[in-house]
């Protein structure tokens, strides 16, 4: 695999979409070896898009670009700013609660940091916030996003590794509010230590945070249906994305009634886009992590780290720099598919369970997104915002210690995470 991964890399700083770059490389595996029949690069990504629980990525994506047209993300901005506004650095915690309620409408980690970036990003510069920051809050705070169900990043994670999309889906919800907590924490010190103004004078009152609750509220509980029927066993992952899409049009169409039908085609068209990138990604990854397992990658680099190191922290250490590393210059979606099957093994030897490390390993992917050089997010934000790159970075520097520091309590207390899907699947 050293001359595959040698090539994936080549091609991959030569410019070539990640996704064909993937599947070149893996061809070159059957290069290497004649014995292997060709045939099976065709039949690969074939059998990799078979996957029926693989089916709940597209209807997923589909579902959150329905509530995003629904009207949805309006009434969510209302309400972060009646709960968040009257803090210090307001507009900013306002960044950090609309994108946990937006978790369960998107999935997407770029497309809740282009959608805020749009919406908060005017207000914020009025009220005085520099453009970086400005980037680097949004950018960051959609991190939450990939956490919160239905986030793609655990279905890809829990198709690959055999792990329960049902138990992520849980530990989701606890580590998505977990890292709201510690960014508001960080918001908070950074906004004091530069008089960073509050968004509002007052706090709300109760009447209007109920009346804009009751507005969201068809959004709100949106991942704990999809929980329930998980854990009741009515549906299975897929038809759960099925359900997603129709409680989505039927919001859109009979309870917000701000979806229509030219404005649902559009929804089809954009879905379309994004789906056929990140399925065609799924399919060549079949060819590149075909050899994988028969060049006996994992347990190579697992005796290669163990023989380094015993210790769960210091194991666990080296994974998510991998991890950091692997996320700057690949797409989240694509490092999940190809490291899950690699690591995981290593990570279950030293004794982390595999939904514990879903969630790292999902949080820490997803930030790559947020950094050079190839993070998407980042130059989304930067582009909207027209901030400079080298602002960008220098203010992004306390956010990535307050998502490695979340990590880190994420493996001190597993506890916590493991608490919902202990209760909820015994």
């Amino acid at each position: 695999m050293e001359l595959v991964t040698i090539v994936f890399l080549v091609l991959l700083f030569l410019g070539m979409p990640v996704g064909f770059a993937v599947g070149i490389a893996g061809a070159t595996f059957f290069l290497q070896h004649p014995e292997l029949p060709l045939i099976t690069m065709v039949q690969l990504p074939i059998s990799q898009t078979q996957n029926v629980t693989l089916l709940a990525v597209p209807l997923f994506i589909f579902a959150g670009t329905l509530m995003n047209a629904s009207g949805i993300t309006r009434r969510m901005v209302k309400l972060a700013m009646l709960l968040a506004g009257h803090m210090r650095g307001g507009m900013a915690q306002v960044s950090v609660v609309l994108s946990t309620l937006m978790g369960g409408c998107s999935g997407s980690t770029n497309a809740d940091a282009a959608m805020e970036a749009r919406i908060l990003g005017p207000e914020m510069e009025r009220q005085g916030y520099p453009k970086a920051f400005t980037a680097v809050v949004i950018g960051f705070t959609a991190l939450i996003t990939s956490t919160i169900p239905p986030g793609i990043g655990m279905i890809l994670y829990g198709t690959v590794g055999q792990v329960s999309i049902g138990r992520l889906f849980a530990a989701g919800l606890t580590s998505g509010l977990i890292l709201m907590g510690t960014l508001m924490i960080g918001v908070a010190i950074m906004s004091r230590i530069r008089h960073f103004p509050r968004g509002r004078e007052q706090r709300a009152t109760i009447r209007d945070i109920l009346g804009s609750l009751k507005e969201t509220i068809w959004a709100l509980i949106f991942p704990f249906v999809l929980l329930g029927s998980l854990r009741i066993g009515i549906f299975t992952p897929a038809e759960v994305g099925g359900l997603a899409c129709v409680y989505a049009i039927v919001i859109g169409f009979f309870v917000y009634k701000d979806l229509t039908v030219k404005s649902l085609i559009t929804t089809l068209l954009e879905s379309v886009r994004d789906i056929g990138g990140i399925m065609y990604m799924i399919a060549m990854s079949a060819i590149f992590g075909y050899g994988i397992p028969i060049d006996k990658v994992p347990a190579r680099i697992s005796a290669l780290i163990t023989g380094f190191t015993g210790s769960t922290f210091l194991t666990m250490a080296i994974v998510i720099g991998i991890l950091i590393l692997f996320g700057m210059f690949m797409d989240g979606a694509i490092v999940i598919i190809l490291v899950t099957p690699i690591l995981l093994p290593l990570v279950e030897a030293v004794g982390v369970n595999p939904v514990l490390f879903g969630i790292i390993t999902t949080v820490v992917v997803t930030m790559g997104v947020l950094t050079p050089p190839f993070g998407i997010a980042m130059y989304v934000v930067n582009g909207i915002l027209g901030s400079k790159l080298e602002d960008y970075l220098r203010e992004s520097i306390p956010f990535i210690f307050v998502i490695l520091v979340t990590v880190f309590i994420y493996l001190v207390f597993p506890k916590i995470i493991l608490a919902a899907p202990n209760l909820l699947y015994g």
